[in-house]
């Protein structure tokens, strides 16, 4: 079995309340700690790389961005799934070649650019064309993203990962969705489910999201944030004396 085939059935066969969680490490350090905590897999952060890179989330030049989810991939024995923000205008077959130079076994692509949300059936247009390129090769988690740049509609989101589940997507991913909506979208969005997880005490734990219809759980930036918020703890104990 491939490392790709291994992480496709990890999002298989889930009782409710188990959720797929994985940990979303910035560099290979950080994917080392996961790793050695027992995770079965991991998922980066583009915004958690775009900061330990010096640049805000959605502006990492494409070059830097597969470069760091290249050390990520190589620094750990587990399959590595690469968040590629909008794809970063790459031809489909570019695309596809440049995240399996990585090394990576999944990405996320989201259906906004900008802030603005494209047109459904030419984002699953560009999606069945990356999914023609992938093979099964990659696993496609396709971000919908009404619920942070549209108006938040759940029947709108339904729609829209019906489209990107019939172009080939494997998984879907509506960031920013209300827990209270979950159960609607997992009614209505056929096969995986990706939910957004924080680490600040606000919202739902991992397996109270896998009882509301989550078949993975990620966390974007907030590893690297609360890190972060240690170090700065830390330097302000050392800057003390």
């Amino acid at each position: 079995m491939s490392r790709a085939d291994t992480f496709r059935a990890l999002h298989h066969g889930r009782p409710p309340g188990d959720p797929l969680v994985l940990p979303g490490p910035w560099d290979a350090a950080s994917a080392q700690v996961c790793a050695a905590a027992g995770f079965p897999a991991l998922a980066t952060p583009s915004a958690g790389i775009a900061a330990s890179l010096g640049y805000a989330d959605g502006a990492t030049p494409a070059g830097e961005m597969f470069a760091a989810v290249t050390r990520i991939v190589r620094a750990v024995d587990i399959p590595v799934s690469a968040d590629v923000e909008h794809g970063y205008g790459l031809p489909p077959r570019e695309l596809v070649g440049r995240l399996l130079e990585t090394g990576a076994v999944g990405c996320n692509l989201e259906d906004s650019r900008g802030g603005a949300l494209k047109d459904p059936q030419e984002h699953a247009d560009w999606l069945a064309e990356v999914r023609a390129e992938a093979g099964d090769r990659l696993f496609l988690n396709a971000r919908v993203d009404t619920f942070v740049h549209g108006d938040g509609d759940p029947e709108r989101a339904v729609e829209r990962a019906a489209s990107y589940v019939a172009a080939g997507a494997d998984c879907i991913y509506p960031i920013g969705a209300p827990a209270d909506v979950l159960p609607l979208l997992r009614a209505g969005v056929e096969g995986p489910l990706n939910v957004f997880a924080r680490l600040d005490g606000q919202g739902p734990a991992p397996a109270e999201l896998g009882g509301l219809g989550a078949t993975r759980v990620t966390f974007g930036p907030w590893l690297q944030r609360r890190a972060t918020a240690a170090l700065g703890e830390v330097a302000a104990q050392l800057r003390q004396g």
